[in-house]
Formats: C-alpha cells, sequence, structure tokens
C-alpha cells in the first residue's frame, strides 16, 4: 500500500447516474486523504434498503448524480491524512454512516450518538473540510471519454468502490481476526436493530415485545431482544415466509396481517394481556407506527421508530394519548455511539451472543451488483454481501 500513498488512485467502482438506472461498473479516480481522512481498500459490502431508496430517488432533495452508494462495508485502511491518529495503515475497519468526533458536547455525553460535525446526514454528498469530493471520473455512463467530472459521496460512506475516502470520525478499527464477511453487518443493519432493543428500549429480561417489519433491521431488533433474554417476541409481517428465519432470531409468534379480520394491536394485546413491554415500528409506514403504539401496554409500554419515514404524514397520535403512560422514541443507528460501543459490541457478536450469519443470504462478486439490488427489491434477500477486492493476505 506505500505504494499508493500519497498518489490519486485508479479502481473500478458501482456509480449510479440517475434515478432507478443501473449501476455502472467503470475505472473511477480517487484522491488521497486529506486532514482527518481516511482512504480505505474495500472488501466486502452489503446492500441495505437505504442505498435502494436513494438509487430509486424517492426523495428529490436526497438526488445527486454520478453518485457511489453503499454504506455497509468492512475494509483495510490504505492511508491516512494529517492528523489520524486512531487508525494507521493496514487496521481493518468498518464505515460508519453516523460518525463520532470525540470532541463535541453531543460526543461527551451519553444521551446521544448524534455527533454535530459528522452525524448521519441524507443530504450530505461532499467532504467535510473543503467541500469537494474524493472521487472523479473522464468516463461518461456509456464509457465514452468526457471531461473529468466529480462523483459525489453518500452517507459518510460510499462502499460500492475498490477504494473510498472517509472523514476519520467515520472509521472504527475492529480485531484483525474477525469474520470480515459478517462483521460488514454492523455497519448499519444489525447495529441499528439490536441497538435499538439494547440502547434504545433497553429489553429486559422475561418482557414482551412486537416488531414490526421482519426485514433485516426487524430480525436485528428480535435478536437483540432474543439476546436480552426477552420471554416473547411477537413478529408482525405480511409476508408469511418471513417467519422461518424470524424463529432462527427468537421469534416466537407470528401475525400476518393479512390474515386478521381485527387490527393488529387488538390482536396483540389479546395474546399477551393488554400488550406487550416494547414494540418496535421498522416499516417506515404511520399507519403501521400507530398500530406499533397501540400494540404496547398502558402505563409502561415502549415504542421505538427504526424505520425510515418518506412521507410528509406526521405523527398518528393525539396528545391525549400520552397520558396513558406509553412513550415513543426514535433511535438513530441504534444509539451506538460508533467509535466508543461498536468494537465492544463486534467483540460480543464474534462470542456469539448475537448471531450474524444467518444475515447473509446471499454472496455475489462486485460485477453482479445490480443483480443484487434486484434480489433485495423482489425480497429475496436479507443481505447479498458482494466482495468488492480480493484480500491477498492476512
Amino acid at each position: 500500500m506505500a505504494e499508493t500513498q500519497g498518489k490519486v488512485i485508479t479502481c473500478k467502482a458501482a456509480v449510479v447516474w440517475g434515478p432507478k438506472e443501473p449501476l455502472v461498473i467503470q475505472e473511477i479516480c480517487v484522491d488521497p486523504p486529506q486532514k482527518m481522512e481516511v482512504r480505505l481498500k474495500i472488501l466486502y459490502s452489503s446492500i441495505c434498503h437505504t442505498d435502494l431508496g436513494c438509487w430509486n430517488g424517492t426523495n428529490e432533495a436526497e438526488r445527486a448524480f454520478p453518485r457511489i452508494l453503499g454504506h455497509e462495508a468492512v475494509g483495510i485502511v490504505e492511508s491516512v491524512g494529517e492528523g489520524v491518529k486512531d487508525v494507521k495503515e493496514g487496521d481493518y475497519v468498518i464505515p460508519t454512516f453516523n460518525g463520532e468526533c470525540g470532541e463535541c458536547k453531543v460526543c461527551k455525553r451519553e444521551e446521544s450518538n448524534l455527533c454535530e460535525r459528522y452525524h448521519v446526514d441524507p443530504m450530505k454528498r461532499v467532504m467535510v473540510s473543503d467541500g469537494g469530493t474524493r472521487f472523479s471520473t473522464t468516463t461518461d455512463k456509456d464509457g465514452r471519454s468526457s471531461q473529468s467530472q466529480p462523483i459525489y459521496h453518500f452517507l459518510n460512506t460510499s462502499t460500492f468502490t475498490e477504494y473510498t475516502v472517509l472523514d476519520s470520525a467515520c472509521v472504527v478499527k475492529i480485531d484483525p481476526n474477525a469474520p470480515l464477511k459478517q462483521m460488514s453487518l454492523l455497519s448499519c443493519g444489525v447495529s441499528t436493530g439490536v441497538g435499538a432493543a439494547w440502547n434504545i428500549a433497553k429489553v429486559k429480561e422475561g418482557t414482551s415485545t412486537a416488531v414490526f417489519g421482519l426485514g433485516s433491521v426487524g430480525l436485528a431488533v428480535s435478536e437483540g431482544a432474543r439476546a436480552r433474554g426477552a420471554s416473547r417476541i411477537i413478529g408482525v409481517d405480511a409476508n408469511a415466509s418471513k417467519f422461518e428465519k424470524g424463529k432462527l432470531m427468537g421469534v416466537t409468534d407470528f401475525i400476518n396481517p393479512k390474515d386478521l379480520t381485527k387490527p393488529v394491536h387488538q390482536m396483540i394485546r389479546e395474546i399477551t394481556g393488554g400488550g406487550v413491554d416494547y414494540s418496535f415500528e421498522c416499516t417506515g409506514n404511520v399507519d403501521v407506527l400507530r398500530e406499533a403504539f397501540l400494540s404496547t401496554h398502558v402505563g409502561w409500554g415502549s415504542t421505538v421508530l427504526v424505520g425510515i419515514y418518506p412521507t410528509p404524514r406526521t405523527l398518528p397520535l393525539h396528545p391525549m394519548e400520552l397520558f396513558d403512560g406509553r412513550t415513543i422514541t426514535g433511535s438513530v443507528f441504534g444509539g451506538f455511539k460508533p467509535k466508543s460501543q461498536l468494537p465492544n459490541f463486534a467483540q460480543q457478536c464474534m462470542k456469539g451472543v448475537v448471531k450474524l450469519e444467518p444475515f447473509i443470504t446471499n454472496e455475489l462478486p462486485f460485477e453482479k451488483i445490480n443483480d443484487a439490488f434486484q434480489l433485495l427489491r423482489d425480497g429475496k434477500s436479507l443481505r447479498c454481501i458482494l466482495q468488492i477486492s480480493k484480500l491477498l493476505k492476512r
């Protein structure tokens, strides 16, 4: 890697040129890291629904093309910019879309993981230090030569590329002996779900939970609740095939709303004797959110918002409903402070406290990235792992 330090690297990346257009594998240029930045060689990356949402162009305000998507990954440090002290060349790391500078007033408090400078920002498309990008290309989407143009970043990360540049606040060092493919899951989905159960709801042994939406994040919530000793985990999803996977991650009961003649919350109240202790809304649907809220027990029920809500609609609650003692709160990255807490979480995963293997349902080469997107769109994949670069030795 010493041969490339301080130099522009030419490598392959999957570039999206417009909403819903196929990703194009093409050569790009990746600049050296600037002050407090890190350049990574990406080894494995997986695809999340957040990538799919940006690719779809659902939110016009978030659109910026050409762009390199991807935010769940694992890699190795190729070089570091001035001032970077906590990682060095050769370290194994995971990128995180939600950073931690360790110096701002938020980072110094236990109550929040939303770093003032490097918190998640879907609108962000350039680097913090100078407002520029570290990616560029001299070819268009059809491979024809063109003037050099910038390629935009995505969610502080951009991992669908052999090399990427991140703010050092968004790079977390992990155990070099960790299973790398599985560690990529900690960049987003698994940490978001497990953390919602552990850090936000603080699920206790012997309690009951309801998880609305059994995609990767919802199943991670279930796995987190199982690991904390929840005695009953009710999975709610309109896709009955998800129950088999859910049982591997602690789901004890399954409710398919299509099979009911009554609201889901009524069914949950009936079978639990008044409602669950905790509910988690993982679909990003405000109507489902109301069902999740009403499914909790009067007096102490807690609802955690985990899904992303693209709708302009507001909370479907009347203020007086909060006087029943139920609470509702949001969650970003499961409440984990990435640099402070993720290394320990990774160690717990390595010890089997949280099972990561069931989340990986598909593996494909980088060149098949469009097939991986299709698997996710069709609901046939939890996480598809793409091998972005080969690891020569370890």
